[in-house]
């Protein structure tokens, strides 16, 4: 239980070391890895048994060969796609504003800096040394936040694709 609170004691000081702007960071992280394991447990739970429920229906209609099956076949994909591309483009938003979010960091810090340097002037290198801190933690945190997403953003959108183009194939005439 002792690692514990040694991992939040340095959480913490990590996060007093790059200033709020690591708030930030982190709530945008935990909201887009809170999306991208909703996503994935959509594709691996939930839609399998969609897409199982959806190909029944389109194998017990009579008819799938004229103008209004078709236009329902379209249907049944089209919500399927959507269903299946729900939150993408918000968690690529996410990703996008990762690194946003650390610039902003580097432009408080230096800020705080030059607010040390006109008290003390460029002498105190000690006193800079926080908001040199405080410029570059942040910078560091955003991008390494965006880079743990980006992989798993173009993964789910190809996988929305892929499953779409999947029920296509399987929606057939008969």
């Amino acid at each position: 239980m002792i690692w514990f609170y040694d991992s939040i004691a340095s959480i913490r000081d990590f996060l007093e070391l790059g200033g709020d702007v690591l708030y930030g960071i982190m709530v945008t992280l935990f909201l887009m890895w809170t999306l991208i394991l909703e996503r994935m447990w959509y594709f691996y739970r939930v839609h399998p048994e969609e897409k199982r429920r959806i190909i029944e229906a389109w194998e017990t209609r009579a008819d799938t060969t004229s103008w209004y099956a078709k236009r329902i076949r379209e249907q049944m994909i089209s919500e399927t796609s959507v269903a299946l591309k729900q939150n993408v483009g918000l968690i690529k938003a996410l990703i996008a504003i990762c690194p946003l979010l650390g610039l902003m960091g580097t432009v408080t810090g230096m800020v705080s800096v030059f607010d040390v340097m006109t008290f003390s002037g460029t002498g105190n290198a000690r006193a800079m040394a926080a908001g040199v801190s405080k410029a570059t933690v942040p910078t560091m945190a955003g991008m390494v936040a965006a880079l743990s997403g980006v992989y798993f953003g173009t993964w789910l959108e190809h996988k929305a694709a892929t499953e779409t183009e999947k029920l296509e194939d399987l929606l057939q005439h008969h």
